[in-house]
């Protein structure tokens, strides 16, 4: 099975995928590199994950999309906007443009992940599995997967525990937000073993 693996960061959702082939797509070079580093057998490419999407999205029989989530979480909005003088900003709407074309063009199995947003969804997601909203075109159920630590106090360490990786040979600025931003590798393959691409 060929998996699209779209703004794959350093690859929390992607870290229990056994017997796929990966083509991972991320636009920072550093966090496409420690990905890289940590998963070799797949193909990194450092690219605009959007475009490439509109661009190759038929030559893949399962496409993860997770795209930026920082302008439609509602920790940002409610907290950091609202108390703490952060600017405002537009939503970040490549979210709903994913979700739209892969709905009316993909044939093969598809989810795009984003957090829970701090407005009500323009699109009803299909699943909501703890702190994630997911939209597919197959069922995902329930997970049995204890829930995220508590991502806003969770230092490096906790997060490097909770995630089942470590950044300490990589000399990386904010490795905090890098690890917070990863989806827990159990979610990751709860949504694959969801749509029959594992076991």
């Amino acid at each position: 099975m060929k998996v699209l693996n779209l703004y794959a960061g350093i690859g929390g959702n992607r870290k229990d995928w056994k017997g796929v082939s990966v083509t991972a797509v991320e636009l920072d070079p550093v966090l496409a590199a420690i990905y890289s580093a940590r998963f070799p057998e797949d193909n990194v490419i450092v690219a605009d994950a959007h475009q490439f999407l509109l661009e190759n999205y038929k030559d893949f029989d399962f496409i993860w999309s997770s795209p930026p989530c920082q302008s439609h979480s509602s920790f940002r909005q409610n907290i950091c906007v609202r108390f703490r003088g952060t600017s405002a900003v537009y939503p970040d709407m490549r979210l709903y443009q994913e979700i739209l074309f892969l709905h009316h063009n993909a044939s093969c199995f598809w989810t795009v992940e984003n957090v829970k947003p701090y407005y009500k969804p323009l699109i009803e997601p299909n699943a909501v599995l703890h702190r994630h909203l997911f939209w597919s075109n197959f069922d995902i159920p329930p997970a049995d997967i204890a829930a995220d630590i508590k991502i806003r106090y969770a230092q490096i360490p906790d997060l490097e525990e909770a995630l089942g990786f470590s950044l300490k040979e990589f000399r990386i600025k904010n490795k905090r937000q890098i690890l917070r931003n990863c989806v827990n590798p159990r979610l990751g393959l709860h949504i694959l073993r969801s749509a029959g691409v594992l076991k």
